[in-house]
């Protein structure tokens, strides 16, 4: 009689774990989008001109809805119309760059790629810097800088099916991109050994980078074209990132087309690092980190990594853009502020990677 109990009791321990388990993703998930939440009206709240979070609330209540409500027209236009556009641009650039890294680590079966791999954003650095010398307007800028981060990794990803076909793509994707992405950053250089030290030189050093302190809502308006061409097919096609963890010749016994996924993957994740760094610059580390905490926490299982890696990515740049600002009597610039904090917080969860090895 005890012989045949002990199966449905191991299977009652094991579900009870599952569902325990499932628990805790919720509630960390939670979690997650409410950090979201508190940052995104924190910061709208800090900066020069404190506004308390509550009135923060009824002014954005009062502007998108309609309530009542008495607040300075001082801290209506602080809010709505300086910090709001910026506070925005902040959050789709984090979620941008965590999705298209947790995009690129998942294809390439590594948690060390960071969304610049293929040369995106070197290249979008010489169509910015190009622009910048040639006295281009902002619009300009962000074109040229998301024209050419798209061609570099364009002649990553063609170089790399026109050398080795056959052979493996992945390790020679990387390599190409390694080429594409030296050679554009030494274009890079020429540039800014030929500009002018007291004028162009500083400029383009400046947007190099990162900084979204000039962002408007026009700007936003065009961003989110790539934001959500680029996001929707990742999120939707992300359980096939899965399959293709497996290796290219498990992947398509199950049925997967291996040369078109990796294809839509490498699309969507260069649209929106290209993008990103038309707006924003280069912002390094969180395309990185991001994932790779998310990873941590949550599983590798990429059905779950790449939206919370969203998610956390918007809070994270959120908060970056916060410290940015406030900091500080200047302004810091992005790049910079991401890796102070990436370095040593992504050897802290290396640290803690191997310990639970041990």
């Amino acid at each position: 009689m005890a012989s045949q109990d002990t199966p449905a009791i191991k299977e009652t321990g094991h579900t009870q774990r599952y569902e325990a388990h499932r628990a805790r993703k919720i509630v960390l998930i939670a979690f997650c989008v409410a950090l979201l939440v508190v940052l995104f009206v924190l910061g709208l709240a800090v900066g020069r001109l404190q506004v308390p979070p509550a009135d923060v609330v009824g002014i954005l209540s009062q502007r998108f809805f309609g309530t009542d409500g008495s607040w300075s027209q001082a801290a209506i236009n602080v809010v709505c119309d300086i910090r709001l556009p910026r506070v925005i641009a902040a959050l789709l650039v984090g979620a941008a760059l965590a999705i298209s890294g947790a995009s690129y680590q998942g294809l390439f079966k590594n948690p060390m790629v960071s969304p610049d791999i293929l040369g995106a954003s070197a290249g979008a650095s010489f169509g910015a810097a190009l622009a910048l010398l040639m006295d281009g307007s902002n619009r300009i800028v962000q074109v040229m800088a998301f024209a050419m981060g798209f061609i570099a990794v364009m002649l990553t990803y063609f170089s790399a099916r026109r050398i080795g076909r056959g052979s493996n793509q992945i390790l020679l994707l990387v390599l190409c991109g390694l080429i594409v992405g030296t050679l554009f950053q030494a274009f890079v250089s020429i540039i800014k050994y030929t500009a002018d030290p007291t004028s162009k030189l500083p400029e383009i050093t400046y947007w190099l980078m990162g900084s979204i302190a000039k962002v408007t809502w026009d700007d936003l308006k065009i961003f989110a074209i790539p934001f959500v061409v680029g996001c929707v097919p990742l999120l939707l096609l992300r359980w096939r990132l899965n399959m293709l963890s497996f290796g290219d010749a498990e992947a398509e016994s199950l049925g997967v087309n291996v040369s078109l996924m990796r294809a839509i993957y490498i699309f969507c994740a260069t649209l929106l690092t290209s993008a990103v760094v038309s707006i924003a610059g280069v912002v390094g580390w969180v395309g990185l980190i991001i994932p790779h905490l998310v990873r941590f926490i949550f599983g590798p299982d990429n059905r779950i990594v790449l939206p919370l890696s969203l998610v956390v990515g918007a809070a994270f740049m959120v908060l970056v853009d916060m410290v940015c600002r406030t900091l500080m009597a200047s302004e810091i610039p992005l790049g910079i502020l991401t890796s102070v904090i990436g370095a040593p917080f992504f050897f802290a969860i290396l640290l803690q990677t191997q310990r639970g090895q041990r």
